[in-house]
C-alpha cells in the first residue's frame, strides 16, 4: 500500500492538548436522504482496495469507526488504535492515519462504523471507484481529535525491526501478566504500564525515543511496517504531546499522557 506525506494530508485545524480523547462507544445518527447519495470519488480502484485491506485489519484492533476526512482531493482514512478510558487515563491516544488520492475534490468528513464501510466496499465489483457513504453517523470523542497540521520538528529515525519488536514485547507482556478473569479496571492499568513506556525500553534498546510503545503497537498492528529484516526506516517527527510515527505503508499520530 502506497501513502502520502501527513504533512500534506487533511489536518485542518490544530487542536488543544487538553481537547477530548476519552473511548466512548459513540452515538449514531441519520444523515438523511441526501446523505444517502454522498459519494466519493477515487483516482484508482486500487485505492478502494486499500481502504477494504485497512479498514480489515483496524477491526482486528477495534469496533470504534472510521473518520473519512476530505481536503480538496486527498482522503485522510483516520482510525482509534487506542484511547484512554477517561479523560484523566494515563493511556496514550494512538490514531492510525492512511492518505488516498481522490478523482475530484470534496469536502466530505464522515465518521461512520467500521461494518458500514466494509459492507459498501463488499458490493463494489473491482473496477469500481466510486464508494457511496452510508447515510448513519457516528459521534466518538476521538474522531473530534485532530493533530496539529504544522510545526512539527524531526527527532530522527527507527529501524523498522526496533518498532516492531516493542510491539511484540509489549504485547507478550500483556497476555502474560493478566490473569484470564481480570476485569476491565485491571486490564486497563496493565495497559496503561505497557502502552505508556517508552518505544525503547520496550524494544531493549539503551537510549531513549520519547516515543510511547503505544505507538509502536499501532504501527505493527495495522501493518504499516516492513518485513522483517528488510532493513525499512520509520521516520520520528514530534510537536507539543504529539509524536507521528511516519513508516511506509501508513502513519500513526500518538498523543502523549501526563507531558
Amino acid at each position: 500500500m502506497t501513502s502520502t506525506d501527513p504533512r500534506s494530508a487533511p489536518q485542518p485545524s490544530d487542536v488543544s492538548s487538553d481537547g477530548p480523547s476519552a473511548a466512548a462507544a459513540g452515538t449514531r445518527s441519520s444523515g438523511g436522504s441526501d446523505a444517502e447519495t454522498e459519494v466519493l470519488r477515487f483516482a484508482e480502484a486500487v485505492a478502494l482496495q486499500d481502504l477494504s485491506t485497512y479498514i480489515r485489519r483496524a477491526r482486528r484492533i477495534q469496533e470504534q469507526g472510521i473518520r473519512l476526512q476530505v481536503v480538496g482531493s486527498v482522503l485522510a482514512a483516520w482510525v482509534p488504535v487506542m484511547t484512554p478510558g477517561s479523560l484523566v487515563g494515563r493511556l496514550p491516544a494512538v490514531l492510525g492515519l492512511r492518505t488516498m488520492a481522490l478523482a475530484e475534490p470534496s469536502d466530505a468528513d464522515v465518521t461512520a462504523e467500521l461494518s458500514s464501510i466494509t459492507e459498501r466496499l463488499a458490493r463494489l465489483n473491482p473496477a469500481e471507484t466510486v464508494l457511496p457513504l452510508p447515510p448513519s453517523r457516528l459521534t466518538v470523542p476521538w474522531a473530534a481529535v485532530t493533530p496539529p497540521r504544522a510545526g512539527w520538528e524531526v527527532q530522527g529515525e527507527l529501524d523498522d525491526d526496533v518498532v516492531r519488536a516493542a510491539a511484540e514485547n509489549g504485547i507478550a507482556e500483556i497476555t502474560e501478566t493478566l490473569p484470564a478473569t481480570a476485569g476491565a479496571a485491571v486490564v486497563e492499568q496493565v495497559r496503561e504500564r505497557v502502552w505508556g513506556r517508552d518505544l525503547a525500553e520496550l524494544a531493549g534498546q539503551a537510549e531513549s525515543c520519547e516515543v510511547p510503545a503505544g505507538a509502536a503497537f499501532g504501527a505493527h498492528a495495522l501493518n504499516f511496517l516492513t518485513a522483517q529484516g528488510a532493513g525499512g526506516r520509520t521516520t520520528l517527527h514530534s510537536r507539543g504531546r504529539w509524536v507521528r510515527l511516519s513508516s511506509a505503508g501508513g502513519f500513526i499520530l500518538c498523543r502523549r499522557s501526563g507531558l
